[in-house]
C-alpha cells in the first residue's frame, strides 16, 4: 500500500484535496470515486506532508476583477459556462480562490445556476455580485452584466484605496511618534534624571521634573496601563459588534467635523453607484434596494435605505422618501426626482456617482493636506518638549560654572 495525493471536486461541490492508500493509481481513482469525488489530479505522495492553513476572508478585489473580466469575455466569445470555469480555475494562481471557481464549476455541472453557485461562497462573492449574475442570467445578458460588475468593483476598489492610502501616511506617523514618545520616557528620561541626581541635589526646573515625575510613572505603571489598554480594545471591538454600538458609532463618523462629509460623500458614490449598477441591469428597484442597503457599509445609511424602500413598496417615488431622511443632499433628491420623471434614472445615478468620487478624491486630498502639517506640529510639540525640558539644567549647570570662572 502507498499513498497518493489527489484533488478533486465532491457531490456538493466544493474543491478538495488530500491524501489516500491504495496499491495504484488507478486503486485510488475507483476508492475516490465511491466516495462520489470528481478526480481531477491524483498522483503518489513521496513523503509529503499537507498544511492546509484555512483563509479567514475572501479574496483580493483586484483578482476578482480579472476573474470577472475573463470570465465577460469568454462568454461573449461563445465558450460554454462550465469549460469557461475549467479554464479559469485551471490558470488561477490564488490557490484559495481556485478552490472556489471549481467548486462553482461543480455546482453548474450538477445543473445549478451560477448565481445559486455564487451563493455558496458569500466571503468571495457578495450579495450585489450575486444579483446582478442573477439578473443577466434570467435576462439573458451575462456577459454584459459581467462586464459591468468588474467596472463597477474597479471604480470601488479605486475608491477604497484613495482613502486608505490617505490614511496610511497619518497613520504610520502617529504609530512612529508614539513609539519614539515610549523610548524617550523608558530609556532616554531615566539616564538624564540619573545624572542629573548624581551632580547633587540642585532644584530641577518645573518642566524637568513634570517630564522625569511622567517617566516614574509610565515605568511604574507600565504593565497596568498596557493591561487597560486590551481590555479597552476588547470592549470596544465587543461594543462595535453589538448592533447599538454599530450603529452609534457610524452616526458619530457621520457627525464629524471634517471626516463626516468625506464618509457621507464616499457613502453616497456607493449607494447611487451600487443603485445604477442594479437598475441598469435589469434589478427591480425593490430588490436593488435592499442590495445597496445591504452593502452600504454604514449602519444608519442602511436604516435609511431600508425606509426608502418601504415607503416604495408602499407606492411612493424613490426621491421623496430619500428627501425625509435628512442624509442625502438637495441635489441628490432633486437629480434622483428628475431620473424618475425623465425614465433615466440609471443614467442619473451614474453621474450622481461619478460626481461624487470627484468630490471624494477633492475631499481626500483636502483632508490629507490638513492632517500632515497637525501630526508634524504635535510630534515636533511632544519630542521638543521632552528634549527642552531635559536640557534645561545642563543649560542651567554650564551657566553656573561660566558664572564661577
Amino acid at each position: 500500500m502507498a499513498k497518493f495525493a489527489w484533488e478533486g471536486t465532491t457531490r456538493e461541490g466544493q474543491f478538495k484535496k488530500g491524501f489516500i492508500d491504495a496499491s495504484s493509481s488507478a486503486e485510488a481513482e475507483s476508492k475516490l470515486r465511491s466516495m462520489q469525488v470528481q478526480v481531477s489530479k491524483v498522483g503518489r505522495a513521496w513523503g509529503q506532508i499537507e498544511i492546509n492553513i484555512p483563509r479567514m476572508g475572501g479574496v483580493k478585489t483586484k483578482t476578482l476583477v480579472v476573474f470577472t473580466r475573463q470570465l465577460a469575455t469568454m462568454i461573449d466569445a461563445g465558450l460554454p459556462l462550465v469549460q469557461c470555469m475549467d479554464i479559469l480555475g485551471s490558470q488561477e494562481p490564488d490557490v484559495e480562490f481556485q478552490k472556489v471557481i471549481m467548486g462553482v464549476k461543480g455546482q453548474v455541472e450538477q445543473g445549478s445556476t451560477l448565481a445559486d453557485a455564487l451563493k455558496k461562497y458569500p466571503k468571495v462573492f457578495d450579495t450585489l455580485f450575486v444579483s446582478l449574475v442573477q439578473a443577466g442570467e434570467v435576462g439573458g445578458i451575462l456577459d454584459t452584466i459581467l462586464t459591468r460588475l468588474a467596472q463597477y468593483t474597479e471604480k470601488s476598489m479605486k475608491m477604497k484605496q484613495k482613502v486608505a492610502g490617505a490614511l496610511k501616511y497619518p497613520t504610520f506617523v502617529l504609530g512612529a511618534s508614539g513609539a519614539i514618545m515610549v523610548l524617550m520616557l523608558w530609556k532616554i528620561v531615566p539616564s538624564f534624571a540619573g545624572m542629573f541626581k548624581s551632580v547633587g541635589n540642585r532644584e530641577l526646573p518645573a518642566m524637568t521634573r513634570f517630564v522625569v515625575k511622567l517617566s516614574d510613572n509610565f515605568i511604574h505603571y507600565l504593565p497596568l496601563v498596557a493591561l487597560i489598554g486590551v481590555a479597552l480594545t476588547i470592549a470596544f471591538i465587543l461594543f462595535k459588534r453589538s448592533p447599538f454600538g454599530h450603529r452609534l458609532l457610524d452616526l458619530m463618523l457621520l457627525r464629524m467635523p471634517v471626516i463626516g462629509s468625506l464618509v457621507q460623500k464616499s457613502s453616497i458614490a456607493r449607494f447611487t453607484r451600487t443603485l445604477g449598477t442594479l437598475v441598469s441591469s435589469g434589478v427591480p428597484i425593490l430588490d436593488g434596494l435592499d442590495v445597496v442597503a445591504r452593502s452600504a457599509g454604514n449602519k444608519v445609511i442602511e436604516e435609511a435605505v431600508n425606509y426608502v424602500r418601504a415607503k416604495v413598496a408602499e407606492g411612493k417615488n424613490i426621491a421623496g422618501p430619500l428627501d425625509e431622511t435628512k442624509i442625502f443632499p438637495k441635489m441628490v433628491v432633486q437629480m434622483i426626482a428628475v431620473g424618475e420623471s425623465t425614465g433615466a434614472m440609471d443614467v442619473m445615478l451614474t453621474k450622481i456617482a461619478d460626481f461624487y468620487d470627484d468630490e471624494v478624491d477633492v475631499a481626500v486630498d483636502a483632508l490629507t493636506s490638513l492632517i500632515e502639517p497637525m501630526i508634524m506640529v504635535v510630534i515636533g510639540g511632544m519630542v521638543g518638549f521632552v528634549m527642552v525640558a531635559m536640557y534645561l539644567p545642563i543649560f542651567a549647570m554650564a551657566d553656573n560654572m561660566s558664572g564661577k570662572q
